[in-house]
C-alpha cells in the first residue's frame, strides 16, 4: 500500500512546530537536522504505511533516529493521519483525544 496523502493533525501540527522551535533556541543547524529527520520520517511512513509496527490495535509509529521522537499515525483509506510527533518522555498517549473516526 502506497499512501495517496499524508495529513497532520492540528496537534501534531503543534507538537512539531514546539519541538522546532525547541530545537531552533539551541541552534540552527540542530532545528534543521531535525526537520531533516521528520520529513525523512514522513517519506518512509507515505511510502510504505503498513511497515512500521503497530503501537496500538489502530495506530503505528515510526520512531525518529537521532531525535527521541515518534510520529503516531492511523491509516485512513488511502491516507495516513499523523497524529503526533510524539517526545518519547512525553505522557503516553497524550494524544489520544486526537483519533478521529474512519
Amino acid at each position: 500500500m502506497v499512501a495517496a496523502r499524508v495529513e497532520f493533525h492540528p496537534g501534531a501540527s503543534e507538537d512539531y512546530a514546539e519541538a522546532f522551535a525547541w530545537y531552533y533556541a539551541r541552534g540552527t543547524a540542530l532545528a534543521f537536522d531535525f526537520e531533516r529527520e521528520i520529513e525523512r520520517g514522513i517519506r518512509l511512513i507515505f511510502q510504505s504505511p503498513l511497515r512500521w509496527p503497530q503501537f496500538d490495535a489502530e495506530r503505528r509509529r515510526l520512531v525518529i533516529r537521532k531525535y527521541p521522537y515518534s510520529i503516531i499515525y492511523e491509516l485512513h483509506d488511502e491516507a495516513v493521519v499523523v497524529l503526533a510527533v510524539a517526545h518519547g518522555k512525553r505522557k503516553p498517549y497524550y494524544w489520544l483525544n486526537r483519533i478521529t473516526d474512519k
